[in-house]
């Protein structure tokens, strides 16, 4: 690839002539910052990151979907020790069969998690609207003694 063209990022677009972004780029598909980005390819999450002659790194489709995944599985709840353990069981295995066993697993058990956390929310709204009639009452007293205070 000849790095001396001119890109399309120069021409309005974040893609190079090869089709590739620029970390800039990335954001602007992906709205992550560029922290997050070289972060996410120190944890070994973005494996394989081509970088230019000058050393800057180059995104191409294949960085974007994982790059896209990566957020969905966080949006799910998956922490990013866990999303790396998906990737490392595709990266031994080189199955995708095998990683999305593991990630059913996963979405499996924070399910679970999600499904006792909404049953704990659902007692405390229990226990708001109980308390809340008690201070009610309590207020209607205080209004009916005179006792209250303005």
């Amino acid at each position: 690839m000849n790095w001396q063209k001119q890109s399309s990022r120069e021409a309005g677009d974040s893609r190079d002539a090869g089709g590739l972004l620029s970390i800039g780029g990335v954001r602007e598909q992906t709205g992550l910052s560029a922290r997050t980005v070289r972060y996410y390819e120190e944890l070994g999450l973005l494996p394989g990151v081509r970088r230019r002659a000058g050393g800057r790194r180059v995104y191409g489709a294949d960085e974007l979907e994982r790059l896209r995944f990566i957020q969905r599985l966080k949006q799910l709840g998956l922490s990013l020790a866990e999303i790396k353990e998906l990737n490392a069981i595709y990266s031994i295995a080189g199955s995708t069969r095998d990683m999305l066993g593991k990630l059913d697993q996963q979405l499996e058990r924070h399910l679970g998690a999600l499904d006792a956390r909404l049953e704990e929310l659902s007692r405390l709204r229990e226990e708001i609207g109980r308390y809340r009639a008690r201070v009610a009452r309590r207020r209607r007293v205080a209004h009916a003694s005179g006792g209250g205070r303005s």
